[in-house]
């Protein structure tokens, strides 16, 4: 017998979902009914109930619904059906009822699954939520038009035009000597030959019916200006009216809108969403982090599936990853995704061998289902332009790698990893340390030091002034950025006394304030004034930031000539993208004055090197072929005769068991101990009055906060918050993040979800993304709550122990049996995509 259980009937269901939307059956406060049968009868309490709780009572199974506009003329129609009917089994009735209504939309839903038909675009698209009267306003006016899109004429002004129109009859345009000068004063931007290629790839997919593409294109390619032609194009030809434009990260968020701004500015208005909450609809584009919209599913809230024609999502496997893909799938339109991480950059890695933890096979993961949500399961995107086509056609410079491990780092890196005797309470006992324990469980200042001193020591010059080029290190954490920034600093002033004063090198992560104007500094070279080493040379003092991950995804800095990884890295698109950083040519140029005389000194920038002390380069490639191989001073254990000094271990961080000594039992009544429910309040009022979280906050920087929270709010001896008391003091059945309780402080949160509440999000998130067929619904849905919030079911699966589901009280064989193919895709997409403890 199976265990399934079907809550409420189609009826009932998509009565809650119109009723959500705005529309109403009956005159109310809000307005005059704006739903009626299809006979255009008015509907009463009685003729609804009379169709019965899952459309039972009518003589086919469904009914059609109409919904009127604002005037009371027919413009939406919703084909209703019974649970166990596939909601576009009436596609073509529902077609014909339209036409028949002069209508143009239909919701096609049987309670369960739905889908939004605009008839002048194409195909039905799976919806989580019904469309509001007020988001189909702009679509009354949408004329999507393919033929259009296909011819339109792109060149390479496409954007240059619309920043000034005019510029072909400035007089500086038709002398070529000042045509530069004009350029550069106007920041007039021109699409390159493989830009051009891009636009015109996406036109020809679009002209042969498909509606979602990808780009896949090398960082420092130029991908915002090729987006911001690609909206132009849409905008333009009235295949949409809005664009929305997802990132992953608050810098990219800034950037992306500034550069929309900068290059469409004069035709069509940007806004980021989050500063623009009231009033964003005024724009043709928005722009938002994805991690805005998904986090407590807020999209649900502030969209309707129809707000947006088109959706980008930039380094579409990070920013619509895992369930975030979940805010994508919600919106109706043509979907553009674009990222600089090849199909292929894994080709040699099979996620199946690798332990479900391994970062290589999640990303693997996402890949495949990158290329898949765009349509390009074969692994062909729309269009590639990789690293190697951009250094070939003379846009791009390749690294040179240098291979750099200590004694230590290469023992960290084995398989076997690094044994030392360490003093315990229990005696001397061998501790195992791997290259993840890194500056978290294992410290050593020397491997420290001669990481910097490898570095200073080989690093590529600046080419006119002859100094360390700028740099970037990437660090572990901010406290090892902490230490690597100070090392730099010292060993500047030993090498260069007088020269730097401790500015050689700044710490560059979001615990330090006005580190986002650090990182803008450095890009315009004034960081901490101008280079001492060749007076009139504009070129930053400071030669080195030091981060962890705030100078990656999007960070512009041509002049780049040392990037230093002092930290693994796990992930092909972390690494990518630092990469990145390196990759993009420059001009260093120099007005040499003598003898009255001025001489304009220009040096190409022909490479950059990358220095890899933890083998990520191998980790990702296998078997990678480095540029050059340095050799560093030896390490050994203990204090070694004669040679190099040995490198000790200065610290390690062991987790000692602390066995429970004492165990008590108080029953506490529903209202909670007075104490826990006065802990959240002050909580509430410290982290108010702290001006760092309140600025940080506001501008999206959570990470930071939260960050800022731990290290200076937890834990305190005044008022000792931690987590656990703050998730106990507001009473709710699962844990809570810290992220959530930031959000109901500071308002964006109304309340805080119960565990049930937060399972049904998950499940729709899971019908969006995967999009199951009717008959799969309620097996999926029972499966995925038992799985996220039982153990014994989760060990079941896993040991392939399937007879006791025939005992199991939450999943019968039956149900189990039902699931099909969906059998390992819920549990995959839980391992995934869902933290269990969250549940707990």
């Amino acid at each position: 017998m199976t265990m399934i259980q079907k809550e409420a009937k189609a009826r009932i269901k998509i009565n809650t979902l119109l009723k959500e939307a705005g529309w109403r059956f009956f005159d109310d406060e809000s307005g005059p009914a704006n739903i009626v049968l299809e006979n255009n009868a008015k509907l009463t309490k009685q003729a609804v109930d009379d169709l019965g709780n899952d459309f039972d009572k009518t003589k086919n199974g469904f009914i059609d619904f109409l919904l009127l506009d604002e005037k009371g003329f027919p413009y939406v129609v919703l084909e209703a059906k019974s649970e166990d009917k596939d909601p576009l089994d009436g596609k073509e009735q529902a077609r014909r009822y339209a036409q028949s209504q002069n209508v143009r939309f239909v919701i096609l839903s049987n309670g369960n699954i739905h889908y939004f038909w605009d008839l002048e675009r194409g195909n039905p698209c799976l919806i989580t939520q019904f469309p509001t009267q007020e988001s189909l306003k702009h679509l009354v006016t949408y004329k999507p038009d393919t033929k259009k899109l296909a011819e339109e004429e792109i060149s390479e002004d496409y954007i240059a035009l619309t920043q000034n129109p005019s510029y072909q009859k400035d007089p500086r345009w038709q002398d070529e000597a000042l045509r530069q000068s004009l350029i550069k004063e106007s920041d007039l931007k021109f699409l390159r030959p493989y830009q051009l290629r891009a636009i015109q790839s996406l036109q020809e997919s679009a002209n042969h019916g498909n509606d979602r593409y990808l780009f896949e294109m090398a960082t420092g390619t130029g991908k915002t200006l090729t987006c911001a032609a690609v909206i132009k194009l849409f905008l333009k030809t009235g295949n949409a009216k809005r664009v929305l434009f997802l990132v992953d990260r608050i810098e990219l968020e800034d950037q992306a809108a500034k550069n929309f701004k900068k290059y469409l500015g004069k035709d069509f208005t940007t806004v980021i969403y989050k500063e623009n909450r009231d009033d964003w609809r005024k724009a043709e584009v928005v722009v938002s982090t994805v991690q805005s919209l998904s986090t407590n599913s807020k999209y649900q809230k502030l969209f309707t599936p129809t707000d947006f024609d088109l959706i980008i999502s930039d380094e579409a496997h990070r920013s619509i990853g895992g369930n975030s893909r979940a805010v994508f799938e919600y919106f109706v339109g043509y979907k553009l995704g674009l990222t600089a991480t090849p199909k292929n950059y894994l080709k040699g890695i099979d996620p199946n061998k690798l332990n479900s933890r391994d970062p290589r096979a999640w990303e693997k993961r996402q890949l495949l289902d990158t290329y898949k949500t765009f349509g390009c399961e074969t692994g062909e995107p729309t269009f590639r332009y990789s690293l190697l086509d951009g250094v070939k056609e003379g846009f791009l410079v390749n690294p040179i790698v240098a291979d750099a491990r200590t004694e230590i780092t290469t023992q960290l890196l084995s398989d076997e990893g690094y044994s030392l005797l360490v003093d315990t309470e229990e005696g001397k006992e061998e501790q195992t340390f791997y290259t993840s324990d890194f500056e978290r469980k294992f410290f050593s200042d020397k491997t420290n030091l001669i990481f910097c001193e490898t570095f200073l020591q080989n690093a590529l010059m600046d080419k006119i002034s002859g100094e360390i080029g700028k740099s970037i290190v990437y660090c572990v954490s901010q406290k090892h950025a902490s230490k690597i920034t100070q090392l730099l600093n010292q060993l500047a002033d030993k090498y260069w006394p007088g020269k730097y004063n401790s500015d050689f090198a700044v710490q560059v992560t979001s615990s330090i304030s006005d580190a986002q104007q650090f990182t803008i500094g450095f890009a315009n070279n004034n960081l901490n004034g101008y280079t001492r080493f060749l007076e009139g040379y504009k070129s930053a003092k400071t030669r080195v930031c030091v981060t962890v991950g705030m100078m990656t995804t999007g960070y512009d800095c041509q002049d780049i000539l040392n990037l230093c990884l002092m930290r693994p890295i796990f992930s092909p698109t972390d690494f990518i993208q630092i990469k990145g950083r390196g990759t993009r040519k420059h001009i260093f140029s120099f007005e040499k004055r003598e003898d009255g005389e001025v001489e304009t000194v220009r040096v190409e920038k022909e490479n950059f090197k990358l220095f890899d002390f933890f083998a990520n380069c191998e980790y990702f490639e296998e078997k990678y072929n480095y540029d050059e191989i340095l050799k560093l001073p030896q390490v050994i254990k203990g204090t070694g005769p004669g040679g190099e000094p040995p490198v000790d271990i200065d610290e390690v961080t062991i987790g000692i068991p602390d066995p429970l000594k004492t165990f008590q039992e108080k029953a506490i009544g529903l209202q909670g101990m007075k104490v826990d429910r006065k802990i959240f309040e002050k909580f509430e009022e410290t982290i108010k009055a702290d001006p760092f979280i309140k600025e940080k906050y506001e501008a999206g920087d959570i990470q930071a906060v939260e960050d800022y929270v731990k290290t200076e709010v937890f834990d305190k001896p005044e008022d000792y918050f931690n987590l656990d008391k703050l998730r106990k003091s507001v009473k709710v059945d699962r844990r809570l993040s810290l992220r959530e309780i930031l959000d109901k402080i500071f308002g964006r949160l109304d309340k805080f979800k119960d565990k049930d509440e937060l399972l049904e999000e998950e499940f729709e998130k899971f019908v969006s993304i995967h999009k199951p067929d009717s008959k799969y619904y309620y097996p999926i849905k029972n499966f995925l709550k038992a799985y996220i919030t039982d153990n014994e079911i989760r060990e079941i699966v896993e040991t392939k122990e399937y007879g006791r589901f025939a005992t199991n009280p939450k999943v019968s064989l039956a149900d189990f049996k039902a699931l099909n193919g969906y059998r390992d895709v819920v549990p995959e997409y839980v391992k995934d995509y869902v933290s269990i403890n969250t549940y707990m």
